[in-house]
């Protein structure tokens, strides 16, 4: 299959379409460079053209046409994802769905809207309207598009209350669109979300969300300081664990990430404390202290709602997630991270910390999970080669720690090393030709594959110099 770009581009040419080299790379991006393998490895890539659709009758011309050319098409919202979720690894076209932002219907717990939609945007648009807000986001909810979280994300600020993004009941419907000679419009509710949730847009195209909503509250944002990283560790798990406390945020940064890395933080801690980043329901700050209380050690060092710092620090998500990386990052550009799921043992958690002390420096974000909770590790990684990182991950693996390898671009790399059986079958459904997202789905590609290095997608464009 050869793609014919140029008969693409000119049966597209009426759509508002991107062919400045400098936006094309630009649109062709993502948060990748998180990891210095996948930046090695996908720093060369681009599309051929963008289109922005400002409907969902366009996503459908894009994708026939493209159908018909046998060009690849990669979906981009806001390209803050970074395991590569966005990056076009046999170019072709992609298509950048921010012009598709409208918040289209609010009612009584829940809100239906467009894939483009600005994570931000929209949820100041819900408080305003009905008083209510999203359960949960990214930490770039600033940049972050709602399609690209769902199709990309897993967990965020909220998972502390209601878990990760694929739990049932925290996506209500998506509207996808299929990629054949004659694209089809389906709705997916209950089971059948799972086959594009968290797909990567390797199966079908999301142009209408439907998700659930909670009461809309003026969060009193904290740093709780510890002397040992057990004692932040127990108290985040206890605080998260507490059922009649409502929390939207639980972090932990080990000492020294707030005083390295946290320039506003910095004066009030010393290279030697522990913080707990939390986001507490105003009505609960008593249950709260209570709490605290009981865990004598720990002491509030910053409220939001009683400011007594020089200068706020900013909103509390902007220091947890994958942004405790980016903030460490603006220091040490070698620094990386890994994705750690430890289960909800402290003492799991506190043998991790002591074994690669040196190599890393423990983040955590406690998650509700099932009827208990979890701790997901996004710990700082000192500057590492491929082999290094590899082997850090097989330590952890050798502890049973649970690794989702954010130094990988396809979906079971980045996941569990298996293939979710729901999503390749749609994909033989809804992409017979293999167009979208080329490359991201192995068992697509390659259903023998054993996973002893890491994948490499045969029809990845090649380098500049591998062409010379």
């Amino acid at each position: 299959m050869t793609p014919n770009i140029s008969a693409a581009k000119a049966a597209l040419s009426h759509l508002d379409m991107e062919e400045n080299p400098a936006t094309v790379r630009n649109k062709s991006r993502d948060f990748f460079w998180y990891s210095p393998v996948l930046k090695a490895e996908l720093d060369h890539l681009e599309a051929d053209f963008v289109i922005n659709p400002k409907t969902e009758e366009e996503i459908i011309e894009i994708l026939k046409v493209c159908y018909a050319h046998d060009v690849p098409v990669t979906m981009r919202g806001g390209g803050t994802g970074n395991y590569g979720q966005a990056i076009p690894l046999a170019g072709g076209c992609v298509i950048h769905t921010t012009q598709m932002n409208k918040v289209k219907e609010i009612g009584a717990g829940y809100v239906v809207v467009e894939p483009g939609a600005i994570i931000k945007e929209m949820d100041a648009e819900i408080k305003e309207k009905s008083g209510q807000e999203l359960r949960m986001f990214p930490s770039t909810y600033a940049q972050a598009s709602i399609g690209g979280f769902v199709a990309g994300g897993s967990g965020g600020v909220g998972s502390a209350n209601w878990g990760a993004l694929r739990d049932l009941g925290n996506i209500n419907r998506l509207r996808v669109v299929t990629m054949e000679e004659e694209p089809r419009i389906l709705e997916f509710t209950g089971e059948e979300l799972h086959r594009v949730s968290h797909a990567y847009g390797t199966n079908g195209i999301i142009t209408e969300i439907e998700l659930p909503l909670a009461p809309a509250y003026e969060w009193v944002e904290m740093f709780v300081r510890f002397d040992t990283f057990r004692a932040a560790t127990e108290f985040s798990g206890a605080l998260t664990s507490e059922p009649g406390i409502l929390i939207k945020l639980a972090s932990v940064y080990a000492a020294p990430i707030a005083h390295s890395f946290f320039q506003r933080v910095k004066p009030y801690v010393t290279e030697n404390d522990h913080l707990v980043g939390v986001m507490v329901a105003p009505h609960n700050m008593d249950g709260f202290m209570t709490l605290l209380g009981r865990h004598d050690d720990g002491d509030v060092i910053y409220r939001s709602d009683d400011l007594q710092w020089a200068r706020s620090p900013g909103p509390m998500y902007e220091f947890g997630w994958n942004h405790t990386t980016l903030r460490a990052l603006k220091f040490n550009k070698g620094l990386t991270y890994l994705q750690v799921r430890y289960g909800g043992d402290v003492d799991k958690v506190v043998e991790a910390y002591e074994t690669f002390k040196g190599k890393l420096h423990m983040h955590l974000e406690v998650m509700r999970e099932g009827n208990g909770l979890s701790f997901a590790g996004l710990p700082i990684v000192e500057p590492m080669n491929k082999d290094e990182l590899d082997q850090l991950v097989a330590d952890h693996e050798a502890m049973e720690c649970m690794i989702f390898n954010p130094h990988r671009y396809t979906l079971e790399e980045g996941g569990r090393q298996s293939t979710d059986k729901r999503q390749i079958d749609f994909k033989r459904e809804a992409d017979p030709k293999g167009l979208l997202n080329p490359g991201k789905m192995i068992a697509w590609d390659e259903p023998d594959f054993d996973y002893a290095d890491m994948y490499s997608y045969k029809g990845m464009r090649p380098k500049p110099e591998a062409t010379e």
